[in-house]
């Protein structure tokens, strides 16, 4: 039996780590391989704000949980301190003692495997497979393979296959500046965003997909929403990047039945009040806040915006100000008084909110519905500050 071993920190986990362990199942004939992210690794410190060893897990299990032949291992994170690749070999030597062991490595960690941690003892165990560009052999690892065989008797085993060519340091870059999804399993990508590791911030073009996968027909209202949010933060001073995603969450939930919604309320602990049972369409704020939030991680800032999008709130904030407005007169918006709201937009975004709350409340009059406390308390607010 052939069983493969592939350690490190995995921070994050990502597509070129898939890669690399399909490579070495196929090149070395693999019948199981063991994917161990480390707890504490020996040759070099986690960098600051990486997530917990047990969250880190967590993101390798996603990354590889449609690979038959793959195992992610917390053998590392059950033992205190340090993670040596000697004790995880013998753990597992033990499992398979009859089987021939080999040890996956990057450039870098297979030139320096001679000062690794009891490193004669754990050449005794493993075979070393390096991962090397496709079509042709670097020369620093023939000589350290060379090297290898001379002083320990072992055959290192070269693995061709297309470098990913993304380091972790870069990865955690981009995620932290709305890039990077293609690079990670949709998974993953998926929880590191709800968690914010990394400082990571959503890529606006995958938060769409997101909202036109929950509802296809709010994607043009949606991408319209966000653009015009975007202008209006840029003319008053908000944050653009909040405003847009805002936007792109704001009616995530719109056009599921009542019933969907409360159950919805109830997983995001947001009872709606009275009003809002009665009027399902206001549910749809209150559970796409709760969704934003738990789904997606965002901010109390854009938490709030999405919340009170539909009814307003007394004091509302410049963001909130933006996004009531911009779902009014995003450019698919054709109604008598549109024109009319869209100056107002530019020119003081305080009346046009004002504006657009008697819209609202005039048109619930006219049906018969109750207009919101909240509506009518944050139409007395700004009209004092017109």
């Amino acid at each position: 039996m052939k069983v493969g071993v592939f350690g490190g920190s995995f921070n994050p986990p990502h597509r070129g780590h898939l890669l690399a362990a399909r490579a070495a199942v196929n090149a070395l004939g693999l019948e199981c391989l063991y994917v161990v992210p480390a707890k504490e690794p020996p040759h070099k410190a986690l960098p600051d704000g990486s997530p917990p060893a047990a969250e880190r897990y967590r993101l390798t299990e996603l990354l590889f949980a449609d690979e038959p032949l793959v195992t992610v291992s917390g053998l590392e994170l059950q033992r205190d301190g340090v993670s040596y690749t000697i004790d995880t070999v013998a753990a597992l030597k033990a499992r398979h003692p009859n089987a021939a062991m080999y040890l996956l490595l990057g450039t870098d960690m297979f030139l320096s495997l001679a000062e690794w941690y009891r490193a004669a003892e754990l050449l005794t165990m493993v075979t070393p497979a390096v991962f090397a560009r496709a079509g042709g052999q670097d020369a620093a690892i023939a000589a350290q393979a060379e090297r290898l065989r001379a002083e320990y008797g072992v055959d290192a085993q070269v693995i061709d296959h297309e470098v990913f060519e993304v380091s972790s340091t870069e990865l955690r870059d981009l995620l932290a500046n709305r890039q990077g999804a293609e690079l990670m399993g949709a998974a993953v990508y998926s929880e590191v965003i709800r968690s914010r590791h990394y400082g990571a911030k959503p890529v606006f073009a995958w938060l769409l997909e997101q909202v036109a996968a929950c509802n296809p027909r709010r994607a043009a209202h949606t991408a319209g929403t966000a653009e015009e949010a975007v202008k209006l933060a840029r003319r008053w001073g908000v944050d653009a990047e909040q405003a847009e995603e805002a936007a792109l969450l704001h009616d995530i939930t719109k056009g599921l039945d009542p019933d969907t919604q409360l159950r919805l309320c109830k997983k995001y602990d947001m009872m709606p009040d009275d009003v809002e049972r009665e009027n399902p369409k206001l549910l749809h704020a209150v559970t796409g806040a709760g969704m934003a939030r738990a789904e997606f991680g965002v901010c109390d800032a854009v938490f709030d915006a999405i919340l009170c999008h539909t009814t307003g709130r007394p004091r509302m904030t410049m963001l909130d100000k933006v996004l009531y407005v911009a779902d009014y007169i995003e450019p698919n918006r054709d109604f008598t008084e549109v024109g009319t709201l869209r100056e107002l937009a530019y020119t003081d975004l305080d009346a046009a909110v004002a504006f657009g709350l008697e819209l609202t409340a005039r048109e619930l009059r006219a049906k018969g519905a109750a207009v919101h406390p909240r509506s009518i308390e944050a139409l007395e607010h700004v009209e004092c500050r017109v």
